[in-house]
């Protein structure tokens, strides 16, 4: 492991445990035991850093979601696992993604790679498994992308609102309306 992914395994957890808030680099350094010096040199800022982070969480939330799938069985039970997973998460990992995310509504420089993660990081992935269920590519990137909003959307809701039964039961009947239209149930 390089010394820059050290680094961001370290701040990943910190800011799992302790949340991002206005935390400086030189706090979170003194909490990692290195220097802002260190932080500034790997991720040259605050924004590059939480950015780094963001794509790493949804890096690592990719590799579950392929494990679940890899598992074999139902896909769409697959789906609902990895939900439950994310929105046990939510209210750790959801206010820095949805922070973060605000940085590339706006533009920021810094945004640059989250921007372009949040627009093909998921959507080509979930893509992916639907035509492998024999779905066309052109309903599949369009399912894709519903599915993504609609997992976005119920994570904010989770997060934002703490009602998580109704998230739940709401991304319970998005899956069942997804597995009608592709003929799979």
């Amino acid at each position: 492991m390089s010394a820059r992914e050290e680094l961001l395994s370290r701040a990943v957890a910190w800011f799992a445990e302790h949340g991002v808030g206005d935390t400086s680099l030189r706090t979170l350094a003194t909490g990692i035991g290195t220097s802002h010096r260190m932080l500034n040199y790997h991720f040259g800022s605050r924004e590059g850093l939480l950015a780094a982070v963001v794509e790493a969480v949804e890096r690592a939330e990719q590799e579950t979601l392929r494990a679940l799938l890899a598992e074999g069985g139902d896909p769409f039970e697959a789906g609902a696992r990895f939900w439950t997973h994310v929105a046990d998460r939510a209210a750790v990992f959801a206010p820095l993604f949805f922070e973060l995310s605000t940085h590339a509504m706006r533009g920021a420089p810094h945004a640059d790679p989250l921007r372009a993660w949040l627009r093909e990081g998921w959507r080509e992935a979930l893509a992916a498994g639907y035509r492998d269920l024999g779905v066309d590519d052109a309903q599949a990137r369009d399912l894709a992308l519903r599915s993504l909003a609609m997992a976005r959307g119920l994570l904010f809701e989770v997060a934002a609102t703490g009602d998580r039964a109704a998230a739940d039961a709401a991304m319970a009947a998005w899956t069942a309306q997804v597995r009608r239209e592709v003929g799979a149930g």
